[in-house]
């Protein structure tokens, strides 16, 4: 199986103004080797107003974007009604729920992770979610440096996903972030 890993979302308000930031690492394995160091995980969705990542099965995280897209399409990027819409569709089709690949997407008020078994998870802190191998690393860091830290947005995702790269076999450090400006 392929495993593509891993993403940080981060949002909130920095400086008075609101950000969305997301980042992903570029290793993409197959089983215990290294397919490919320099992948692209994270895009913008919805004219650019969505940023969104997966970690998973390459093939089935594309089902999960085209699948989201077009339900954020039909729902003019509002995106709480979209991930509502997207689980509600999820459950009626048999196929779909197998799908071993995790999405997150957020814009600078809204952050979910949606799985391939239909669930929408908003995160504890509606603030900061990871996926993947190596997501509980980056979270962790990206936690503890939003909270101790004077780092700007951007820097805590990417410091956070280099750590969780230095720690897990399945992350590496060649970072790509996006974020709403």
């Amino acid at each position: 199986m392929f495993e593509a890993t891993t993403i940080l979302g981060y949002r909130g308000e920095f400086e008075g103004k609101k950000f969305a930031i997301i980042g992903g690492d570029g290793q993409v394995s197959f089983g215990n080797c290294v397919l490919k160091a320099n992948a692209t995980k994270i895009r913008t969705l919805y004219h650019g107003q969505i940023l969104s990542g997966f970690a998973g099965s390459t093939a089935d995280a594309f089902c999960l974007f085209d699948m989201f897209e077009r339900i954020l399409d039909g729902r003019k990027g509002d995106l709480v009604r979209s991930v509502l819409e997207f689980s509600k569709e999820w459950r009626k089709d048999k196929y779909l729920r197998k799908l071993e690949a995790m999405m997150i997407v957020l814009n600078k008020d809204f952050i979910y992770i949606l799985s391939g078994t239909g669930d929408v998870v908003e995160p504890e802190d509606s603030k900061i979610a990871a996926i993947g191998s190596g997501g509980n690393y980056a979270l962790s860091s990206a936690r503890a440096l939003d909270k101790f830290s004077s780092l700007a947005p951007k820097n805590i995702v990417e410091e956070s996903l280099k750590i969780a790269g230095e720690i897990c076999i399945y992350t590496n450090t060649n970072i790509k972030t996006l974020e709403l400006e």
